[in-house]
């Protein structure tokens, strides 16, 4: 296997090679491209986020099946005057319902028919103090977000024809002017799948942006800058097309979010992997006169652990496949799949155009040998003023105990803030305060009950005895109506009620009533004589969705993050073959993970304000920093592992230490700065999800990866490579170096 590996990176690197690899990549990217959709066709915003066999699921079939007139998905128009609805303003919204029942909206379902209403019955449907009245339009279940615009879209343009300033376009901040806004499942389904299209092509050019201005900082040079990013262009070229294929194939599905994540992921990691080889490359350029034979040394002193790092967080993501929870689920093969491509290219594409520029890469800081007249002699070098990477070698293995200690207890004091972190489920929430549907449930929520803005239908099977749900219900203080019963169509023993919560619906208060509201209703069925009352029970709607979010959230959780954990384990146990330095490893990556969180936590809501972050970023960033995070110790430990079989312990440790330093930090600023491009972006999922990721990749290139990885393994000394073999370190147990210390 390593003579295979050796003959490929000659190969990729020699005269002939470097140039069939670089037309193989053209011709490849080319012909999917032309034969293949893009992943931006194929992708499907309205996929199943929750499993069809949670509770609220099971209890929305049954409602579809025995209660079919409460199908569809309702959109609430909201209108209001902040000093009251006139009678004007409700004739012309009794016409504008005319309209719709004449000529109905694509795919809409039924509209309540105001216009066959006295006025005086329409204004019992406005809030008691006159200001808001809320339409409600139903829509077919299942309807696409782009046919629900669309038909929104229509709606507006009917109610400019009829109202002198069309309400839909006008400011809630102007008083005594009529407003309209399109809130409830329609409404966020659209504003969710807007917010998403709106940043694609912005997180991109921001993206290759702000990797630009960084390469540009590190290395000055505009050729070299632009080396990466036509690695990660290409990579994502030929990612595109193939997963747009697997989605039309209906192999996998992805949403709008998945390709906002995958883009940055694509060009941070891709741009690490770059960053590794051109470091080594850069660095033989100075010892090899010849371009080629010094990209074969570099890829093959630091292949492996760009290869071991790749395949780390491509196996960590197919770990998210074992997700119920759809979003995360979906996650699994374009980001695992972005990151092999990427990988590969970085083990050919780009050592092939490095090797075909050769030092030219570099202009105007063209490296050289000593032979060629620029490279400073080996004593003048040695002269050098240390650099900031050796004081940090020499730092580590001179006051191991004081640096462990310190790092240690500065990660700990965050991470405990972890403890103090609020969630919400709350989609709502995630949303600018000036998109429709968010102005509009404020209305509704400061108009009328919050609840109706998600009722929730509660169905019980009575089995034909007589059981005061009604009552019961209404005993609970949070509830604000229950409605009438309804029968079945095809069971008369089974009820239902509409029951509205006085509280916000999509809040963690309305979610933790759920099990308080089955509690009671199971009281009663047991009070009944019903020995099965939790079968007898469905909840459906919002509220219990987001209910069910929370439960699987936290199992995905619970069977994700050990799963990777034991994978990471494996992979670093037979990449180093040492017990000691994978336990270490994990354990100080895991650290700087609940560091993060609790650092995140302190920023986000301490600074800004914010009041819960969303519940699936722990998740979400747990995936990215303990796998990304793991690479940058692989790529060091690697190096320090190679160099004790030629030195003593503690010299490979400084020299480690200072040689993977630039190259390390380098690639995590650029990393943390491709994270921070998502906190741009109008949604705040991925404000905190960018915020949290990137503050752990800052805190392992800063503080884990230059100062308690190497501490803890100055401590450990040759126990830190348990149990590798001793005569594969080096043998002299007694230098001058070791002495001191």
């Amino acid at each position: 296997m390593k003579n295979f590996i050796h003959r490929y990176f000659a190969f990729v690197s020699s005269k002939k090679g470097k140039w069939v690899t670089l037309i193989a990549w053209i011709l490849i990217i080319g012909t999917l491209s032309l034969t293949l959709p893009q992943a931006s066709s194929q992708k499907n915003d309205q996929a199943q986020a929750i499993p069809s066999d949670a509770p609220s699921q099971q209890a929305e079939e049954l409602l579809n099946k025995e209660f079919p007139n409460e199908q569809g998905t309702p959109a609430l128009i909201t209108w209001y005057r902040s000093t009251g609805l006139t009678d004007n303003d409700l004739s012309q919204i009794q016409e504008l319902t005319n309209q719709l029942s004449e000529n109905p909206l694509k795919n809409q379902q039924s509209v309540i028919p105001f216009y066959e209403m006295p006025l005086q019955v329409v204004k019992q449907q406005i809030s008691e103090d006159g200001t808001t009245l809320v339409l409600p339009i139903l829509f077919e279940s299942g309807t696409e977000t782009g046919v629900l615009e669309e038909s929104i879209q229509k709606l507006e343009k009917t109610t400019d024809s009829i109202f002198s300033q069309n309400p839909f376009s006008t400011d809630l901040e102007n008083k005594d002017v009529l407003q309209a806004r399109t809130t409830g499942p329609v409404g966020i389904a659209i504003d969710a799948s807007s917010l998403f299209s709106q940043g694609d092509l912005s997180l991109l050019i921001g993206t290759v942006i702000i990797v630009l201005i960084c390469l540009l900082v590190i290395y000055r040079s505009p050729i070299l800058a632009l080396i990466p990013l036509i690695g990660v262009g290409i990579a994502y070229g030929v990612t595109s097309p193939v997963l747009g294929a697997m989605g039309k194939a209906g192999w996998i599905e992805f949403d709008s979010q998945s390709i906002a994540i995958m883009t940055v992921l694509l060009f941070g990691a891709g741009t690490d992997y770059c960053l590794f080889i051109i470091s080594r490359y850069r660095s033989y350029l100075t010892q090899e006169p010849l371009k080629e034979i010094a990209m074969k040394r570099a890829l093959n002193r630091s292949g492996g652990a760009v290869a071991m790092s790749g395949l780390t967080v491509v196996f960590s993501l197919l770990i998210l496949l074992f997700a119920q929870y759809g979003s995360v689920h979906r996650f699994a093969i374009p980001f695992s799949l972005s990151i092999l491509i990427m990988m590969a290219a970085s083990l050919s594409l780009v050592p092939a155009i490095l090797a075909i520029l050769g030092r030219f890469s570099f202009f105007p800081f063209v490296p050289k040998t000593e032979a060629m007249g620029k490279r400073k002699s080996s004593e003048q070098k040695n002269r050098r003023k240390q650099t900031f990477g050796q004081l940090i070698g020499t730092t580590v293995t001179k006051h191991p105990w004081q640096v462990t200690i310190i790092t240690t207890i500065f990660l700990a004091f965050f991470a405990f803030f972890a403890t103090k972190t609020v969630y919400t489920y709350d989609l709502l929430s995630s949303f600018p305060e000036d998109m429709p549907s968010r102005e509009g449930f404020s209305l509704i929520e400061e108009h009328f009950s919050a609840g109706e803005l998600a009722p929730l239908s509660i169905m019980i099977d009575t089995e034909g005895k007589d059981i005061p749900i009604e009552e019961a219900l209404m005993n609970l203080d949070f509830i604000s109506t229950v409605s009438a019963p309804e029968i079945a169509k095809n069971n008369e023993e089974l009820v239902k009620y509409s029951v509205e919560l006085n509280t916000n619906p999509y809040s963690n208060q309305a979610m933790d009533e759920i099990p308080i509201i089955k509690e009671k209703l199971q009281d009663e069925l047991e009070k009944a004589g019903l020995k099965d009352e939790n079968t007898n029970i469905w909840l459906s709607g919002i509220t219990a969705e987001q209910y069910d979010t929370r439960d699987i959230t936290k199992h995905d959780e619970n069977i994700v993050i050990p799963l990777i954990i034991i994978l990471i384990a494996i992979l670093l146990l037979a990449y180093l073959r040492s017990i000691t330095a994978t336990i270490y490893l994990i354990a100080t990556v895991l650290l700087s993970y609940f560091s993060a969180l609790g650092l995140g936590w302190i920023i986000l809501h301490y600074l800004f304000g914010v009041e819960a972050i969303q519940g699936l970023i722990p998740l979400y960033s747990f995936v990215f920093i303990v796998a990304l995070g793991e690479d940058y110790n692989i790529f060091m430990i690697s190096s320090i592992w190679k160099k004790s079989k030629e030195i003593p312990l503690l010299q490979a440790i400084k020299e480690g230490v200072a040689e993977s330093g630039g190259v390390i930090t380098s690639a995590g600023v650029i990393l943390a700065a491709t994270f921070m491009v998502l906190t741009t972006l109008p949604m705040q999922i991925l404000v905190h999800f960018g915020t949290i990721t990137a503050i752990g990749v800052l805190l392992d290139t800063f503080v884990v990866r230059p100062f308690l990885v190497p501490s803890i393994t100055t401590l450990l000394g040759k126990k830190a490579f348990w149990p590798a073999k001793r005569s594969e370190l080096h043998s002299v147990e007694t230098t001058q170096m070791e002495r001191e210390h």
